[in-house]
Order: structure tokens, then C-alpha cells, then sequence
């Protein structure tokens, strides 16, 4: 069966019943995540991933990739309408979104970057059904040592992306790998750094970790903020732009796109990154450079077209070579696992219905979107106006559910708030937790392949250089990684002279 044979049959499943209504439920919640600043995709996926042990896996996949991609839309309209963005990636949209809603034109910024979004995605999707498969074949060429040098290599760029320093990334990899090693040695048996805790001996669990770093930290945070909710008391009205207005937008979705999809693809790229750059080029690209940040439509269309096209790319490395790009991307590669899929070239070839059912979900959920967001954005609006003070409280009480649901034991309470304390600590000392939570997916997987690369060698550690494929990554991430080094060495090094001069 070709490509486009494989996507009709994906569509057959994406449109089943069952599955129909989990993808709305996931493109519901995902742009109510989106609309609430403070909580993000990760923190809800963490919180709905126990709902999900109890359903078929294509339904549980469908669900959480739903609410990922709905939370780029979502996180638009409070920067259109509050000027506080929703997400990470919607920042750049408070810029034009919220200068054209003072000027009375926040239906048009609405409604352009809703169909931006759809366009986008559309596109993107077309683009993730050639490249994922093609990937996929390529990377069953691959043993033990390809891919722990693979995963050396994803997390090495990761640790480059950083925001902050590189050390800091590392030490929090070197701690996502060392929280990876908790438990009972796969191999052997032996209990690993459990304190003769029973609880620990399955290791310490992704969802309450990542509910601690993500959803329980931004709770602390914003108590100790003094958040001013300043809702545009402007009529929402003419929610489609006008033929100039589409004119204008064309050229800025059509390259955002672009942009969003093959920056998505980068592990540890950021989804605020693409719709940066996006901004940027248009602003570039533009006869009026001055007027941005005034209310100009090309601010708006470029860059929500360049997050939602960067949600899709982020599933490439993740579906077709098992390598998550972002927490988000990590946590859907957790519940592939946890319901006893294998992420990665081999999942096209098991799993069909899952992985072609996903991928013709996202359309289906990208129609949705676009026929829920602009009728829902009064209710949006109401919902905006709930003082914090009544929200987080009920975020706290999510997040503990969420946690005492995997096991229905006390003891993962103590795990999140521990880690809530952690990510709490780290966000006021500018560490990201995204280098944590993918070295603790990774970790295991990482673990698993050396030891099976030294089995195959009979224990020479060379295996990893001696096969070309593997060396190639090998190298790439470790120039990735000392590049800074070389670069500061130049960078003195032209001071000095410059000095001299």
C-alpha cells in the first residue's frame, strides 16, 4: 500500500467514533490550555495521562497529540485580546495582535490567525505523511550503537538550544539521567538507588515529575506574582480579514509555515524560536518595517502560522526515530511506551492503525479547530476573567489527582511536590526543565542500547566509532557540544587583536 493509501486508512481510523470524540475532547482542552497563561501543554498532558491507561491506544495518542497542537491556538487569543500570551510561542503575537485589537480590528488578528493555523497545519501535515515514513525506513538500518549515538546527538542539540548556559543544561540532563537510573537494573535485577523505598523500585514516575517541574512550580510562581488581568473591553466583531488583509497574509503563512515545520524537526528547538524568526523575516521582508509592533496583520499571520506548523514537525523525529524534540513530544513518546508501543521506525510497521490514525487525526483536529475557536472566543473571554486566586487553587487539586491516579499511591504526591519544589527552584535559577524531563526519557532507552552495543562487541567500547552511521552522530554531537568553547576561544582571540589595533 502506498503513502496516500496508508493516510485514507488512517483517516478511516482518526474518523471512527470513539476516536472522533477523543479528538475533540483533546482540541478542547488543548485551546483551554492555551487560552490560561500558566499552565502550558506539558503540565496538561502530565495531568490527562492517567485517563488515558483505560482506553484503546490510538484514542489515548489522539487525545494527548490534540491537546499539544490545540494549545498553539488557544495561546493566541490572550495575546490578542489580554496582551499576556497563553504559551511560549504566542509571544511574539502580543506585538501587532493586540495593537490591530485597540484599533478595533481584534476579529480580523483572530480570525487570521485561526485560518493561518489551519493553513499551516494543513501544509505541515502533508509534509510530516512524506518525511516521517521515509525517515522511518531509513533509521531500520540502525543497531544498538546508531541509536544511542542518535539520542548523544538529540540531546547534544538540546543542550545547545539552550536558553541559559550550556553547563547548566548539561547538569540537567546529567540529572534526568541519573533519575532515569533509579529502580531495578533491567538487566540484572539489582535495586538502584531506591533507599530500600518499595515505592521507587519501578523507578520515579514521568507524569508526577513533570507535573511537578511543569503544572505545581507555575502555580508557586504565579502566587507570588501580582498578575493585572486587563480583558479589551472592545466588540469582537468581523472575525473574517479583509481581501487586502488575506493579500497581505498570504506570503507571511506560506513562509512561516515553512520556517515552523523544518525548525519543529530540531530536537530541542524551542516552538517560540520559529515564530521569532518568522517575525523577523517579515519584518525584513516588509515595505513598511516601521509600522510593526503598530498592528500590522504580516506580525500576526507569520508567526502563528510558524507554531503551529513547528507542533507538527515536532512529531517527525519523535513517530519516525523515537527521539522526543521537547517535553511535550516526550511525554506522547512516554504513553506510547506505557501502553506497550515501541516509538521509532518499527512503530509504522506494528502499530499502523496508530501511527497513520495520529497523522490523519491531526487534520481532522486542525478542522475542528478552526469551526471551535472563533464561535468560542466569548466564552475564552469569560473564562480570562476568573480572578487567579480562584484558578490556581484548582490547578493544585488537578495536579495532585493527576498524580495519585497512575498508582493510586500517596507516595507519588510526595514524588510531585518534591519536584514542584525542584522546578520551582530552577525556573528562579534560570535552569530549564526541558534538558530533565527528555534525558529521563531518553535515559532508559540510552541505557538499554550501550549495554546491548557491548554485548554485540563483546565489551569493546570502539563498536560506537568502528560503524559509520553511529560514529557520524557520535562526532556531530560532540562538535555540537565543545563548538561554543572554539567560538569564545575566536571571540577573545579578535578582542585581543582588535585591542592591539
Amino acid at each position: 500500500m502506498d503513502i496516500f493509501g496508508q493516510l485514507l486508512h488512517g483517516f478511516s481510523v482518526a474518523t471512527a467514533p470513539m476516536n472522533l470524540l477523543f479528538c475533540f475532547i483533546g482540541v478542547l482542552i488543548g485551546t483551554l490550555i492555551g487560552v490560561l497563561p500558566g499552565i502550558g501543554p506539558p503540565a496538561a498532558l502530565s495531568l490527562l495521562l492517567p485517563v488515558t491507561f483505560h482506553v484503546p491506544p490510538v484514542s489515548a495518542i489522539i487525545l494527548l497529540a490534540g491537546i499539544m497542537y490545540g494549545a498553539m491556538y488557544g495561546g493566541s487569543t490572550t495575546s490578542i485580546l489580554v496582551n499576556i500570551p497563553g504559551e511560549a510561542a504566542s509571544v511574539v503575537t502580543c506585538l501587532d495582535g493586540y495593537q490591530m485589537a485597540k484599533k478595533g480590528r481584534a476579529g480580523a488578528a483572530l480570525g487570521i490567525s485561526a485560518f493561518g493555523s489551519f493553513i499551516a497545519g494543513t501544509i505541515s501535515i502533508l509534509l510530516l505523511v512524506l518525511l516521517a515514513p521515509t525517515l522511518a525506513t531509513f533509521a531500520l538500518r540502525f543497531g544498538p550503537p546508531e541509536y544511542f549515538s542518535l539520542m548523544i546527538l538529540g540531546l547534544s542539540i538540546l543542550v545547545y538550544l539552550a536558553k541559559g548556559s550550556i553547563v547548566n543544561a548539561l547538569l540537567m540532563v546529567c540529572f534526568g539521567l541519573l533519575i532515569g537510573t533509579v529502580g531495578l537494573d533491567p538487566m540484572s535485577g539489582v535495586s538502584r538507588f531506591t533507599f530500600k523505598i518499595t515505592s521507587l523500585m519501578d523507578g520515579v514516575g514521568l507524569v508526577q515529575i513533570v507535573i511537578g517541574l511543569f503544572g505545581v512550580s507555575e502555580v508557586f510562581l504565579n502566587v507570588e506574582r501580582a498578575f493585572k488581568q486587563e480583558i479589551l473591553k472592545t466588540r469582537i466583531k468581523g472575525l473574517l480579514p479583509n481581501r487586502a488583509e488575506w493579500k497581505r497574509s498570504i506570503g507571511p503563512i506560506g513562509r512561516g509555515t515553512v520556517i515552523g515545520f523544518f525548525l519543529g524537526v530540531i530536537p530541542g528547538m524551542s516552538v517560540a524560536i520559529p515564530t521569532f524568526i518568522s517575525y523577523t523575516l517579515e519584518k525584513k521582508l516588509s515595505h513598511r518595517p516601521d509600522q510593526f509592533g503598530t498592528g500590522m496583520i504580516e506580525g500576526v499571520a507569520g508567526p502563528e502560522s510558524a507554531n503551529n506548523a513547528a507542533s507538527s514537525g515536532t512529531l517527525v523525529p519523535m513517530l519516525s526515530l523515537g527521539i522526543p524534540t521537547g517535553p511535550a513530544t516526550a511525554l506522547l513518546l512516554g504513553a506510547l511506551m506505557i501502553h506497550g508501543l515501541r516509538p521509532g521506525p518499527l512503530l509504522i510497521t506494528e502499530s499502523p492503525d496508530v501511527f497513520w490514525g495520529l497523522i490523519a487525526s491531526l487534520y481532522v483536529g486542525n478542522a475542528m479547530l478552526l469551526v471551535l475557536n472563533l464561535p468560542l472566543i466569548p466564552l475564552w473571554v469569560k473564562i480570562l476573567k476568573i480572578p487567579y486566586h480562584y484558578l490556581f487553587p484548582l490547578i493544585l487539586l488537578f495536579c495532585i489527582i493527576g498524580a495519585y491516579a497512575v498508582n493510586n499511591n500517596q507516595y507519588d504526591i510526595l514524588i510531585m511536590i518534591v519536584f514542584g519544589v525542584i522546578g520551582y527552584v530552577m525556573k528562579k535559577l534560570d535552569y530549564e526543565a526541558a534538558p530533565l524531563v527528555l534525558a529521563l526519557v531518553l535515559g532508559p532507552i540510552m541505557e538499554n542500547a550501550v549495554r546491548r552495543s557491548l554485548i554485540i562487541a563483546d565489551g569493546n567500547p570502539t563498536v560506537f566509532f568502528t560503524r559509520p552511521l553511529s560514529a557520524f552522530f557520535l562526532i556531530a554531537g560532540l562538535l555540537i557540544l565543545f563548538s561554543p568553547l572554539f567560538l569564545k576561544k575566536k571571540r577573545v582571540r579578535a578582542e585581543l587583536r582588535t585591542g592591539e589595533e
